[in-house]
């Protein structure tokens, strides 16, 4: 008998992260000690009233019901983070959750797409933004992010085909994996020009409360007219070290939220409620620990970017996000055997850029997930396994 699959499964590769953990495993198995600077998951512990919330609610066997909606608490307490925040002004129909952006970004083109429309997405970009779409049949487009542009998208290089036929446009800064940010006239440049042509914006902001050097994160909700064709995902995975509770929110144009909270009612049954009351005590509770994790990840960030510099790796600063991205050094072509060679010699395990896209080759991504110690030890073992030649 031979067993029939769908189509579009021949266009997913086995994870790249599934791999280089294997890999990993290969090399910690002969003794050598390694520095996973690969996947971006943070290495903080969640604080104690979060925590604490969590427990609480979980004791209380009415919370394992299903839940079907948001709590009332948690929606005002989003409203209110993004009140203090942002100085956006939301209403209890501007928002829904969802179980982390990942999973929104994965489903929300089965509410805003037919089959063929078009979606534009960055070039390099995480994986998501492209297979989410894909899963809705949608015509993936990719447009490009390069430093001769800042790493911005050129709109007006956009043609008015692809324009006229773009269903929504998704956007991210700071962006992982290249670790920029955008500023303010981009946004009102985008607003602008996404209104001309119809299109919807979809912004994810994983990363605001993760940047660098004293700039602002900024949500896209903040520019003017923003509402009237922009959608927002907000996490609290990478802010508050929630990752595995998967709580996240779609906030923006109340159509369009509303119309995803449709969607997502047919294929669940709410988030789970302790997830919930966790999530009211991290956005109701002090940022204290969010800034310091922020100012502890530029610390890392420095080791690390300033510490290949030093040894004659050129990695610029990342500007936010919990990563930073750079080209392979001179000598070498392809960012996966450079990755596969560098975890080999030193015990420093990086993310090949190929796995974010086509521009994304011979560029690599790490992780700011060690102590600043062990970064300067990861940077020594680059350095004396003599793959950067001065």
């Amino acid at each position: 008998m031979k067993l029939q699959v769908a189509d579009r499964m021949k266009d997913f590769e086995e994870g790249v992260f599934q791999l280089l953990n294997e890999k990993k495993e290969e090399v910690e198995r002969t003794g050598k000690k390694v520095y996973n600077l690969s996947v971006g998951t943070p290495d903080f512990p969640t604080e104690p009233h979060i925590m604490e919330a969590v427990i609480n609610a979980a004791k209380n066997s009415a919370n394992y019901k299903y839940a079907l909606k948001m709590l009332p608490e948690l929606t005002q307490a989003v409203i209110r983070r993004f009140k203090e925040r942002y100085h956006v002004t939301l209403t209890e129909k501007e928002i829904t959750d969802v179980y982390g952006s990942q999973e929104g970004i994965a489903h929300i083109g089965l509410s805003l797409c037919n089959p063929g429309d078009v979606v534009l997405v960055p070039d390099p970009g995480y994986p998501i933004f492209s297979i989410g779409p894909s899963l809705a049949m949608a015509d993936v487009r990719t447009y490009e992010l390069r430093p001769e542009n800042d790493y911005l998208p050129d709109l007006d290089s956009i043609d008015e085909e692809t324009c006229q036929k773009t269903k929504f446009m998704i956007i991210s800064y700071p962006l992982n994996p290249i670790c920029k940010i955008a500023p303010d006239s981009f946004y009102e440049k985008l607003i602008s020009w996404a209104q001309a042509h119809e299109i919807i914006i979809l912004h994810d902001n994983a990363y605001s409360d993760i940047i660098y050097d004293g700039r602002i994160g900024k949500s896209i909700l903040q520019y003017e007219g923003a509402k009237e064709n922009c959608i927002e995902f907000y996490s609290l995975s990478k802010s508050y070290n929630y990752t595995g509770a998967r709580a996240g929110f779609l906030v923006g144009n109340e159509y369009l939220v509303q119309n995803f909270k449709k969607l997502r009612s047919q294929i669940d049954y709410g988030t789970f409620l302790p997830v919930q009351y966790g999530a009211i005590a991290a956005l109701e509770g002090p940022d204290d620990g969010v800034r310091e994790r922020c100012a502890e990840y530029q610390r890392r960030r420095d080791a690390l970017c300033g510490g290949l510099r030093s040894i004659g790796w050129n990695i610029p600063d990342s500007q936010g996000t919990m990563f930073a991205w750079g080209k392979i050094p001179q000598g070498y072509s392809d960012d996966v055997d450079f990755v596969m060679e560098l975890l080999q010699k030193s015990g420093v395990l990086c993310t090949p850029g190929s796995s974010f896209g086509k521009l994304g080759k011979g560029h690599v991504r790490f992780a700011l997930t060690l102590p600043v110690e062990e970064i300067n030890l990861a940077v020594a073992a680059i350095s004396a396994c003599g793959i950067i030649k001065k």
